[in-house]
């Protein structure tokens, strides 16, 4: 069997056996479910959050997972969603709203997705944010620390030190380039900081 196929073929599996809902760790996870509802069937290590033509800045985020031994983690599955450029989760199919997607890792652990930079809640102190959580094959599902920007004026000493890092940190540093779209890197680091991982 060519190589490329044998890849194909592992990833349907892993595909196949996400949708079997694994089960929540980490902690008490309001609506960890949601990430199976929508779930595509194929997936690639390239998505996109926000849909083409909303209004925002343009951003791109991506990263690598590593495992616990530090070597890259193929096959994960990373789930993100966020709000638009008011503040706002757009209707969908449940709570998290309707800028939603999912990524596999490559053969590298590396993936990346493409959307706009979310804004913050309306009248409230939250810095902006996007919702990440971990799809685990045979391991289980959680989330993980949210991708949040050092240059934002709501993230404050006192909110960094208050992450607790799961997988890792999530505030990055964004970058625009000379086009006007964002750049942000959250590696993830499975398992960190994670109760009962």
């Amino acid at each position: 069997m060519k190589k490329s196929m044998i890849l194909m073929f592992t990833f349907f599996l892993v595909i196949t056996s996400a949708v079997a809902n694994e089960p929540t760790i980490g902690g008490p996870c309001q609506g960890c479910e949601l990430v199976f509802v929508g779930l595509p069937k194929q997936l690639k290590s390239h998505a996109r959050i926000a849909p083409y033509k909303v209004e925002g800045e343009p951003l791109i985020l991506n990263g690598t997972a590593y495992k616990i031994d530090g070597k890259p983690a193929a096959g994960v599955i990373i789930y993100a969603y966020q709000t638009n450029n008011e503040g706002i989760y757009p209707k969908g199919k449940t709570f998290h709203g309707g800028f939603r997607g999912w990524v596999l890792t490559d053969k590298h652990g590396k993936y990346s997705f493409e959307t706009i930079r979310p804004q913050a809640y309306p009248n409230r102190s939250i810095p902006e944010h996007i919702h990440l959580h971990v799809i685990e094959p045979q391991k289980g599902t959680y989330y993980i620390d949210s991708v949040e920007f050092s240059d934002d004026p709501l993230m404050t000493n006192e909110f960094i030190e208050s992450r607790p890092c799961r997988a890792g940190c999530g505030v990055t540093n964004p970058t625009k380039n000379k086009k006007g779209t964002w750049h942000v890197q959250r590696d993830i680091f499975l398992g960190r900081s994670i109760p009962d991982y």
